[in-house]
């Protein structure tokens, strides 16, 4: 699988999703970020790449840059046609990117972008940052035994751990542990989605033991499950 997470600037996704991007490439998946600024407004542009580039370097992921400039990312054909490049030329199935509703105009506009440029994807995942207002996950990814790595690829951008009150690792560990509880887990990140299609790959005939209550078996028969298998002591074969 080839994912592709998109953010405004450095830092910002592994905020929203550093968590899923770890489990993606724990399993293996190609990971690709586009991050759209560079940050330039907070410590010069050439730390914040820096920061990113060791992140990215972290994560196993491929880095690309949208070349928008701090706090002017455009609403329209530009930034899509952006996030549309790396997307098709990348074939990434699945895509994470900021939520709608946020005070930052960078992260509006990257949002607005990513799903229009992600049109025909059909896994569309946004997530929540510091400054996201009305968030509401439906969709959540287990961090179990990562949460600890994912405070680790924040920990590059060291600029903004030691300057910025929207990077705080202890409440990076605190929101993973309040989005566990609503997902019923210890620790969890949780995505809002404007599209997700599960692909449910066929299942191996179902083996119907005929121990099963009389009435599951009526069920399953009559849909034509099987084969049935009978067990030793079964009520039929008494």
């Amino acid at each position: 699988m080839r994912v592709l997470a998109v953010g405004a600037h450095p830092v910002d996704i592994e905020l929203g999703c550093g968590g899923a991007l770890l489990a993606h490439r724990d399993r293996g998946d190609e990971i690709h970020l586009l991050v759209m600024t560079g940050g330039e407004s907070s410590h010069g542009e050439t730390k914040r790449r820096g920061e990113q580039e060791l992140s990215a370097a972290r994560l196993g992921a491929v880095l690309h840059w949208g070349g928008f400039d701090d706090g002017a990312v455009p609403t329209g054909r530009e930034a899509i046609a952006a996030v549309e490049a790396v997307l098709v030329s990348a074939g990434c199935e699945v895509v994470y990117s900021h939520a709608a509703g946020d005070t930052h105009q960078d992260h509006r506009a990257t949002a607005d972008a990513t799903l229009a440029a992600a049109r025909r994807t059909r896994q569309v995942l946004a997530y929540e940052s510091p400054s996201t207002v009305h968030f509401d996950p439906m969709v959540f990814v287990d961090l179990e035994g990562r949460v600890g790595s994912k405070l680790e690829l924040l920990g590059a951008h060291r600029s903004q751990i030691e300057t910025s009150e929207f990077v705080d690792l202890s409440a990076v560990a605190a929101q993973a542990r309040h989005r566990g509880s609503q997902a019923r887990m210890n620790h969890a990140e949780g995505f809002q989605t404007h599209r997700f299609v599960w692909e449910l790959a066929p299942a191996p005939s179902l083996q119907v033991d005929l121990d099963a209550p009389f009435g599951a078996r009526a069920v399953l028969a009559r849909h034509g499950i099987g084969p049935v298998v009978r067990t030793e002591g079964s009520l039929d074969e008494a």
